[in-house]
């Protein structure tokens, strides 16, 4: 039966709220599954579904239609706010128009907000009792389990939790079954909640810390789906605290995901576009600031407005120095779709989209210099064609190298955002980078620095070695642990190591620049000043990550960090080098040094916050402490029977608690003289402390009795004495106050 609601007082049972609590934390643990397959978005928008339902369910005292209805006006609010936060539509005109851009884009999301809603009222009104309950945890298991194996995704740390909120779900029902059959028992215990507690603590710490001590072993057992992937030689690596598959299938491309960096991939030379330009450059796409510890996070609200060909494109940090202005045909060489248009860092207008002259799908973000595209995921279009102008940056390095930062930030702020680093980002990374740049004053030669440490200590290869990264953030494993990676390990460090020194940047993705094309004309010379129109055919093989600076007044500069990769710049004073020549494309391969630091390999660390661990300890230290002061006399007891060989006689048992209470009584002062009986000492006591006459004599009758009659000794009369020297001991003291 479902818990019980009463709604004449709008309250509900607190079962009602912790098995909510508990479906609620087994429905993360799918959502964590999820994260590396859906969109950044989807898993937001089912995340705060699920949060909402629970929120609303739990604290609205109304009837199920008016619950329903408060339900799906939430929910749709939640998908409008998603959806425009992680830019999958930006809403623009009259409210009519908005409305249409929303219900046009809401689809497919719309289908995951619903199902999640469906399935967590599902499991809250069907898995009511515990046989259900234990059905329902099976199931979860279980299916984590075959996609543990049949997928690349380690999911034990997700059947952990999963186990941990069954427990706590299973010993919620049995606490509310306890208070449906036996009310006034409830009553009586709820007085004692401590006690309650107490007990549960002491489960949960016990396998937490039993968890946390667990031998890592070998299965003895493999799944045939291993076991046929090792036999082919497609088996998976050791990474950190999981198993990793090395996706073998993965190519090369513009990433629609940045949140999980990493892994491998194989080169693919498919045809993206290509671009007829009079300068080489890179082909910038879009921009990323926040970072989270295994990648960039696109989950800024992106300011930006409509604009039409021939518009000028306000470029919020430009800067104010020299530019050249450079103008590219691109052509877009196959039918995918992107949610943006490149172009040279920073374009300034389109000129034209399509050959046309108007065009209502474009978007313009100021901040970050992104020209989005307005699509229609039901019927997406991009244009095969269009022509956009850039003003690209002319640097004057040795002006610029003398720059402090007084000088570029005192006067030209840069966003926080740009300096964002995640709480718990490692320490080490922070110390490398001040080691790296101690010789340097300006945040241009402190760039200059990381730059050249990254382009020669570390090798570029499309399938890093994964089984030597241990630590969880994506930059401290390449750093210290991988030590060989493609572009998006080089940039991301780069981005991360100018933060902690102080030096605004941004995580930056788009093309290189590609291949001279067969048609263009190698044999024209390049004369000073000319500008030559040469074409470029960039493929997924040029998919690229750099890194952009922030230096005050100069506006952003891009820089390179990854080996073998060549940033096309335009300086005051170029240095003269071929810019038809084909870009050099690195190996696929790295010669491996022959000999390699042996550094201690750090332990993986657990999937549980140390704090939780460290509780879960003190709570048994505390347990244990506790039993052994509730059990101290039944050990002393053990310990006088090791001694006498034998187990104890109840009369021995009186005369061993006897002994105690006496070097109790002299303690206090209460001496005996050596040729005095206990009768003696006892009456000689009475007199002395007459407020504990009457207990002496007690204590002394239960001795002699032992001492003279043990016949007539009980098995629990050593109790009576323990009772009986407990109320002397509080006796003395009150005399002695």
């Amino acid at each position: 039966m479902s818990a019980p609601i009463d709604l004449s007082r709008g309250k509900r049972s607190w079962y009602h709220a912790a098995s909510l609590l508990w479906i609620f934390l087994i429905g993360l643990q799918w959502i964590s599954f999820t994260e590396e397959s859906w969109y950044t978005e989807t898993t937001s928008l089912v995340l705060w579904t699920m949060a909402a339902v629970c929120v609303l369910e739990i604290i609205l005292p109304l009837k199920l239609l008016y619950r329903t209805v408060i339900k799906v006006i939430a929910i749709f609010f939640i998908l409008h706010k998603t959806l425009v936060d992680y830019s999958v539509y930006i809403p623009y005109g009259t409210f009519t128009e908005r409305t249409e851009q929303f219900l046009l884009h809401m689809v497919p999301y719309v289908w995951f907000s619903l199902c999640a809603w469906a399935m967590l009222e599902a499991a809250h009104r069907l898995v009511t009792t515990k046989r259900r309950i234990l059905v329902f945890l099976g199931i979860n298991i279980v299916s984590m389990g075959i996609l543990d194996s049949f997928t690349r995704i380690p999911l034990w740390t997700e059947v952990a939790w999963v186990m941990f909120a069954g427990m706590g779900w299973l010993v919620c029902q049995h606490f509310r079954s306890f208070q449906l059959q036996y009310p006034q028992g409830w009553k009586r215990l709820i007085r004692y909640p401590y006690k309650i507690i107490a007990n549960i603590a002491i489960i949960f710490s016990l396998i937490i810390v039993a968890s946390v001590n667990m031998p890592e072993v070998p299965p003895t057992l493999t799944d045939p789906y291993t076991a046929w992937r090792n036999y082919t030689g497609s088996g998976s690596i050791e990474a950190g605290n999981g198993t990793l598959d090395i996706p073998t299938s993965t190519e090369s491309g513009y990433s629609r995901e940045d949140n999980q960096l990493g892994g491998g991939f194989n080169f693919d030379y498919t045809p993206v576009m290509s671009v007829t330009t009079s300068e080489r450059s890179y082909w910038r796409g879009e921009t990323r600031e926040e970072y989270t510890g295994t990648g960039w996070d696109d989950n800024r609200r992106v300011s930006a407005e409509a604009v039409q060909p021939g518009e000028a494109l306000e470029n919020n940090d430009a800067g104010s120095g020299k530019t050249k202005q450079v103008t590219q045909k691109v052509t877009m060489l196959n039918d995918n779709v992107y949610p943006i248009l490149f172009g040279a860092y920073s374009i300034s207008e389109v000129s034209s989209v399509e050959g046309e002259q108007q065009s209502n799908r474009m978007l313009w973000n100021a901040d970050q210099a992104e020209l989005h595209v307005v699509t229609n995921r039901n019927q997406p279009q991009y244009p095969k064609t269009y022509t956009v102008v850039s003003e690209a940056p002319v640097i004057v390095v040795d002006e610029l190298r003398t720059k402090t930062y007084d000088d570029l930030y005192d006067s030209h702020p840069a966003d926080d955002m740009y300096l964002q680093m995640p709480s718990k980002f490692p320490q080490r990374v922070k110390d490398l980078a001040s080691e790296i740049t101690g010789a340097a004053s300006t945040p241009y030669e402190k760039v200059a620095l990381l730059q050249n440490y990254l382009q020669q200590n570390f090798s570029y290869t499309n399938n890093p070695d994964l089984s030597r990264k241990v630590s969880d953030d994506f930059v401290d494993g390449f750093l210290f642990e991988v030590m060989e990676g493609y572009c998006d390990y080089f940039s991301t460090a780069l981005v991360m190591m100018a933060r902690s020194e102080g030096i605004p940047a941004r995580w930056v993705k788009g093309y290189a620049p590609g291949q001279l094309s067969l048609n263009s004309d190698m044999q024209a010379p390049r004369q000073p000043g000319a500008d030559i129109e040469t074409t470029y055919t960039v493929t997924n093989a040029d998919a690229h990550s750099w890194a952009e600076i922030y230096f005050g007044e100069y506006g952003w500069i891009p820089v390179e960090a990854t080996p073998g990769f060549d940033m096309p710049l335009l300086t005051e004073l170029p240095e003269v080098q071929p810019a038809d020549e084909p870009e050099e494309q690195p190996e696929e391969e790295q010669v491996q040094e022959e000999e390699e630091q042996a550094a201690a390999p750090e332990q993986a660390k657990s999937a549980l916050p140390s704090f939780v661990i460290w509780v879960a300890s003190a709570i048994l230290v505390l347990w244990i402490g506790y039993m052994f002061w509730r059990s101290r006399l039944s050990l002393r007891f053990l310990l006088l029977r090791l001694r006498s060989g034998g187990p104890l006689t109840p009369e021995q048992k009186v005369i061993a608690e006897t002994e105690r209470w006496l070097r109790y009584a002299q303690r206090k002062g209460l001496k005996r003289s050596g040729d005095e009986t206990l009768r003696e000492s006892v009456v000689r006591w009475s007199q002395a402390k007459p407020a504990a006459a009457g207990t002496f004599g007690e204590l002394l009758r239960t001795f002699e009795q032992a001492r003279y009659s043990p016949a007539t000794v009980h098995a629990d009369d050593w109790k009576k004495v323990y009772e009986t020297a407990q109320r002397l001991r509080k006796e003395l003291k009150a005399e002695q106050a």
